[in-house]
């Protein structure tokens, strides 16, 4: 006996959403240190390590000053630029968030 093809439809769609509710979102939170660095600190919102992902940080026009990587803990700490400046945790497309220095807060 054949199925009806229109039971496939919601069988899919439920598949879909399953597999969304267990995407992970990126999580990034940095903080100054009050000692000329900054201390940023990431993962993902399953509890999954943020180790190895890249991060960097830009100047007010946007160039990149400082390269980098998580490391091992899900951290990263470096020198406060002068002037305006910007963090970027990029895990991926749909997976960056940006962190303005105005928004780091001892």
């Amino acid at each position: 006996m054949l199925k009806s093809p229109m039971l496939a439809v919601p069988a899919a769609a439920l598949l879909l959403i399953g597999s969304v509710a267990l995407a992970h979102t990126p999580l990034c939170s940095c903080y100054d240190n009050g000692d000329g660095t900054v201390l940023c600190e990431g993962g993902f919102s399953d509890g999954s390590s943020a180790s190895g992902v890249a991060i960097r940080v830009l100047d007010a026009s946007g160039n990149v000053v400082l390269d980098g990587a998580m490391s091992e803990d899900s951290e990263y700490e470096f020198q406060k630029p002068d002037g305006g400046y910007k963090v970027v945790f990029d895990a991926g497309p749909g997976h960056q968030i940006e962190i303005a220095g105005t928004d780091i807060v001892e």
